[in-house]
């Protein structure tokens, strides 16, 4: 896995400290200056943290320290918490396309749209996303419901019909599960 780096803003007194221990940091460091952070392109950067001393950025990836000075043992366990929680939440989001499904809080999103979905739901879609191929009725019954595909039931097409009008109805998305003679999928 690639080391998490941490961009310290226009905060040069922190960056002079963890620039000396850098060898023992399992981050990489990149001082910025105001000016700087403009030209800085954060989309090529992966796992990465802001630290400043002031909330001026409004980002989600940033730790604010304006009651700086803290013990440096402090400021090394909230960096490291904090790039705990990023990787957490990036594997919990899963992406769908034009939509984002979040596992932990069991919603989709798309743009500034979210649905909040069924636990069932949410298992529907990620295999119907991991599967390479159509997924017929009875793999979908043995495989998220662990019923035998022997039974007769319509557990699965009355879940996939209402979750298709909650997408449909809520994201204008008529189109989010296909339905072919093979199965479901997503488009």
């Amino acid at each position: 896995m690639n080391k998490q780096n941490l961009i310290i803003y226009d905060f040069t007194e922190l960056f002079s400290i963890l620039n000396e221990i850098k060898h023992s940091l399992n981050f990489n460091l990149l001082n910025v200056s105001e000016k700087e952070f403009d030209n800085l392109k954060l989309d090529n950067l992966n796992n990465f943290l802001i630290i400043t001393k002031n909330n001026n950025l409004n980002m989600k990836n940033q730790i604010v320290l304006n009651d700086f000075p803290l013990k440096i043992s402090k400021i090394i366990e909230t960096i490291n918490v904090n790039f705990l929680k990023n990787r957490f939440i990036q594997q919990s989001d899963i992406d769908l396309g034009a939509y984002k499904l979040n596992l932990n809080s069991r919603k989709i999103f798309n743009n500034k749209n979210e649905l909040s979905l069924t636990e069932k739901e949410s298992d529907i879609i990620l295999f119907l996303k991991n599967s390479e191929k159509p997924v017929s009725i009875d793999e979908l019954q043995t495989k998220v419901w662990g019923h035998s595909s022997k039974l007769d039931t319509h557990t699965v097409e009355t879940h996939i019909y209402r979750l298709r009008k909650k997408i449909s109805s809520k994201f204008n998305d008529d189109d989010f599960i296909h339905s072919t003679k093979s199965g479901y999928s997503i488009k």
